[in-house]
């Protein structure tokens, strides 16, 4: 890795170049789609926990930011719980809860992403 000298304020900095990077292949990718797809449509969205903590898991265990390997820790069972309480606050709220599921998503996935080091 090669370092560069960075002035900030008058004040110099050294920092350590570093690279961002996706080391994952395509047919893994596929696969693992596929199988999250299939899992979900044949248990009517039930499994759809355990397709979205394996495919996000294979994600995050082939990226690379600055240098640091991320880790995902979630887990179908963690995700579960929180799944049946989204999908009864769409069934209450007529879908209109739907447009929040996308966000309590987000956050849950990075509230269980972390770097390896």
């Amino acid at each position: 890795m090669n370092t560069r000298a960075i002035i900030n304020e008058g004040i110099p900095i050294m920092q350590m170049e570093t690279k961002s990077y996706f080391d994952g292949g395509l047919l893994q990718f596929i696969t693992w789609t596929v199988l999250g797809v299939l899992v979900t449509i044949f248990s009517f969205g039930l499994f759809f926990p355990w397709a979205f903590t394996m495919i996000y898991g294979w994600k995050a265990k082939h990226t690379v930011i600055e240098g640091r390997r991320l880790k995902f820790t979630g887990s179908a069972l963690g995700l579960f719980g929180n799944w049946v309480k989204w999908w009864i606050l769409c069934i209450i709220t007529f879908g209109v809860y739907s447009f929040w599921v996308f966000l309590a998503l987000e956050r849950w996935k990075t509230r269980h992403t972390l770097f390896i080091d």
